[in-house]
């Protein structure tokens, strides 16, 4: 069958592939007569990797002079190939680039500022490779950086290194519009491309070598037929033209009728197929000994002055290529420029992009020429593109599925068969950019699988060095083990090295047992220590306690003497009902104290012994606090009395002006009278049961106060009276405050009592007699109650000079002058009330009631005069 086979195509029998398109040509423009060689220029920019592999090490550095043809890395993998020195000159930068890429990412580049004298390494060929081994070829190739000039840029030298070839088929199709670099080639070095086909033949020995030209051709046919007319071997083989018959799968079925295995290389069908341009790269790397350094590029668009074909070295920025051509773009700020064919070429980021190996066609066009991809439409299920398809697949599926990320059935619809050949973009109707899609899922997918692959490095790593350290643990316990019974041989037939192990267990033990008593011993003392200190704190709180109770005595009969009228007699009442409850609990608390006492007696022995030494100190600082509680009583007096007469004048105006206005003015004066002084009996008892709580509480803290001075009991009086007296400040504060709130309201409703004024005055001298009459009764209760103030402040401040706490000269002087200010108070108050009763007497007329008036004002701006 194989044998049919060959005589098929021999005889000229092709086949056909499913699907293809013919998009318009426009090659005519770029071919001329002759392929012109580029001038230099000042820098070129060589990436490190332009082929499928992977990357080489660097052989040169920064500051290093270079040749034309030296390589600039090592080929230090089957699939890597070094790149050389385009030409002579320095490296003066190797870094970051941007890439022909259609991301434009950069990558690392090698930058060589030409010397302009182009100089070359000594080139070493090797014409008789006939009586070479195959190896040593195959290295030289390597070593020449030789890779796929077709677009793919597959390493040349791996794919000479298979075996059992039956078909050696040279593409020369070059299908995709406006590239013609492969035509010029083959019409012009129709011979060197031919024995580089016989290079390729001696390594894969085939039973067939078959060039394959479009039939757009016809020069580069007639070419070829010529170069092989000698050769039994070659055949030349005209196809159709039609787009993608360039693509390798797609030529094989053309040429051979077979179909190339999903995943399998063409190698699998006995079947290997190079480039033109690959076949003239090998030619010069064996019969010159030249790498490859340049390759031709055709340089087409509209927009060009004279587009054309040139040799181009590689690493040549784009930019130079154009201003060859002469390159007009029509918006230098829109300006368009394609690296590789309109079907499966890309747009560039940047004319500083370097020419490289895979570079075959740089497309300056007109806006015209090659508008702008109209907006994407949805897709309207047409299935031209499943037409078009050279691989048989299913476009829209696989657009569905990249679109919406879902790479495992993407890749069940045979993503990667896709050859990307722009045959379903073409023909959309929905002008959707199909073939992006499918690029972009690719390198996600392609991105996947790296990772994955470094994740079962790394877990491979991991359990490696597992196992490695549990093998060493292993060899320990093996090793530590065989020790321990060399040990125990030994000690069996060797007693002394018994008793030797015997004396060293006993001083071991002897060590430990000495650490342990020392531990005892040391938690005896923490705890016996420990035990003391409780015993000296339950014997100052007892005797603390003791002291709280004579102190609480002396207050009562202090509070006693001083509340001799009956609203004190009541607020006495409350403070003997707080006393008896605190009397009572502190005979439970001395009860279970004595009980701790006698457990703690030695403890609290070396207490009151630490304690001794403060004894001066503390009463320094209870006296302080005395003179401060003391001061702070006084003034807090001072503003009582002030606010009880502020409150006596407020009442007294609105019974006034009541009295006005009704005829019985007596009884509702002395019933607002009556009112005021239940309101402030009921704080006075209020306050006095708070005070009697809040005395409690700093009994409490002149209790701690005391047991810190146990052994004098004078001391401790003097701070539990301190604590009375900041306990009864504190009352007196607050009823301060009330009578000043009081106050307030009652200037709050001055506005309506001087609206009731002006309605009473009218009826003023119908009823003088009885408003004067209303007016002394009034008068006279004020002077009561003032009189009664006065005599309580005066009873309060003899009463803190006669505390059994020693009062200093200056407290004295300051409670004789708060009574000065009580007396002085009192007497204007008097006045002030006897002045408003004279004028109320003579009230008969209209002038009366002017006089009223005045009256009232001033003793208003009196009252606030005094606040």
């Amino acid at each position: 069958m194989a044998h049919s086979l060959l005589e098929k195509i021999k005889s000229g029998v092709l086949w056909d592939f499913p699907g293809g398109v013919h998009p318009p040509e426009r090659k005519s423009m770029s071919i001329t007569d002759s392929v012109d060689t580029l001038p230099l220029t000042d820098y070129y920019y060589v990436p490190l990797k332009q082929h499928i592999g992977v990357y080489s090490e660097l052989r040169v550095k920064v500051g290093d002079k270079v040749k034309k043809g030296q390589a600039l890395t090592f080929s230090n993998h089957n699939m890597a190939v070094p790149v050389h020195a385009p030409t002579s000159g320095e490296i003066i930068e190797i870094g970051e680039h941007v890439s022909s890429h259609a991301s434009g990412i950069p990558e690392k580049t090698v930058t060589i500022k030409s010397d302009g004298l182009d100089e070359s390494i000594e080139l070493q060929p090797q014409s008789h490779f006939h009586t070479q081994s195959k190896e040593s070829i195959i290295k030289a190739l390597q070593e020449a950086g030789i890779t796929g000039l077709g677009g793919a840029g597959f390493p040349t030298h791996v794919k000479q290194q298979a075996q059992d070839i039956e078909y050696l088929l040279i593409n020369g199709v070059e299908c995709e519009p406006y590239i013609t670099a492969d035509d010029m080639l083959m019409r012009n070095y129709a011979d060197e491309i031919v024995h580089g086909i016989e290079v390729l033949a001696h390594l894969l020995e085939p039973k067939l070598v078959v060039i394959a030209i479009e039939d757009n051709k016809p020069e580069a046919i007639a070419a070829l037929d010529e170069a092989c007319k000698d050769k039994q071997q070659f055949i030349v083989r005209k196809i159709p033209t039609k787009y993608p018959a360039g693509g390798e799968k797609q030529l094989i079925q053309v040429l051979t009728g077979k179909q190339v295995p999903k995943g399998s290389p063409p190698a699998a069908l006995g079947i290997v197929s190079q480039n033109v341009g690959t076949c003239y790269a090998i030619y010069k790397a064996i019969y010159t000994g030249e790498p490859l350094i340049e390759r031709i590029v055709t340089i087409t668009g509209e927009n060009l002055d004279k587009p054309q074909n040139v040799w181009a070295r590689i690493g040549t920025p784009v930019e130079h290529l154009l201003n060859t051509a002469g390159y007009h773009p029509e918006d230098i700020n829109a300006q368009k420029l394609v690296m590789g064919g309109p079907m499966m070429g890309f747009n560039l980021h940047s004319a500083q992009v370097p020419v490289t190996k895979s570079t075959n066609c740089i497309i300056a066009p007109t806006q015209q020429e090659l508008p702008p991809a109209p907006p994407e439409k949805a897709c309207i299920r047409c299935s031209d593109c499943a037409d078009a398809c050279p691989a048989s697949l299913l476009p829209q599926q696989l657009y569905w599925h990249s679109s919406a990320k879902e790479y495992d059935k993407a890749q069940d619809l045979n993503l990667f068969d896709c050859i990307e050949c722009g045959a379903c973009a073409f023909v959309c109707p929905s002008d959707i950019p199909l073939v992006q899609y499918y690029r972009q899922a690719k390198a996600e997918i392609r991105q996947a699988e790296v990772e994955q692959e470094k994740a079962e490095q790394a877990k491979k790593r991991f359990e490696a060095r597992a196992e490695r350290l549990e093998k060493e643990k292993e060899a320990r316990l093996a090793k530590h083990k065989k020790a321990a019974e060399n040990r125990k041989k030994a000690m069996q037939s060797d007693p002394s090295a018994q008793d030797k192990v015997a004396a060293a267990l006993a001083r071991v033990q002897a060590k430990k047992a000495e650490q342990t008593e020392n531990n005892t011993d040391s938690a005896q003392s923490t705890v016996k220590s420990k035990a003391e200190q409780a015993i000296e704190l339950a014997k100052a709180k007892r005797l603390a306690k003791q002291g709280e109770t004579k102190t609480s005595e002396e207050f009562s009969n202090t509070n006693d003497n001083e509340n001799a009228s009956d609203n004190k007699s009541k607020a006495q009442a409350a403070i003997e009902r707080a006393k008896a409850k605190r009397l009572a609990k502190q005979a439970a608390q001395a009860q279970a104290e004595n009980t701790e006492a006698d457990a703690n007696i030695t403890g609290a022995q070396n207490t009151t012994d630490a304690q001794s030494d403060t004894k001066a100190d503390t009463k320094s600082v209870a006296k302080a606090a005395i003179e401060r509680a003391k001061a702070k009583r006084l003034a807090k007096q001072a503003a009582q009395t002030q606010a009880e007469n502020t409150e006596a004048d407020a009442n007294t105006t609105g019974a006034q002006n009541t009295t006005d206005a009704q005829p019985d003015t007596k009884s509702v004066a002395q019933a607002a009278i009556e009112r005021a002084k239940a309101k402030r009996l009921a704080k006075q008892n209020a306050q006095a049961q708070a005070e009697n709580t809040e005395a409690d509480a700093n009994t409490t803290g002149a209790q701690n106060t005391t047991d810190a001075q146990s052994d004098t009991k004078a001391d401790t009086k003097s701070v539990a009276k301190a604590a009375i007296e900041r306990a009864k400040a504190k009352p007196l504060a607050k009823e301060a405050q009330q009578i000043q709130t009081e106050h307030d309201e009652a200037n709050a409703s001055e506005p309506k009592l001087e609206e009731n004024n002006d309605k009473s005055l009218q009826a003023a001298s119908s009823a003088s007699d009885t408003k004067a009459k209303a007016q002394a009764a009034i008068a006279k209760a004020k002077a009561r109650r003032q009189q009664s103030d006065d005599n309580a402040e005066m009873n309060n401040a003899t009463q803190a000079t006669h505390e059994h706490v020693d009062i200093s000269s200056d407290n004295k002087a300051k409670a004789r002058a708060a009574i000065e200010r009580a007396k002085a108070r009192r007497q204007q108050a008097e006045q002030q009330t006897n002045e408003a009763a004279s004028v109320e007497e003579n009230d008969h007329d209209s002038e009366q009631k002017v006089r009223i008036k005045a009256a009232i004002a001033k003793a208003k701006a009196k009252r606030e005069q005094g606040q």
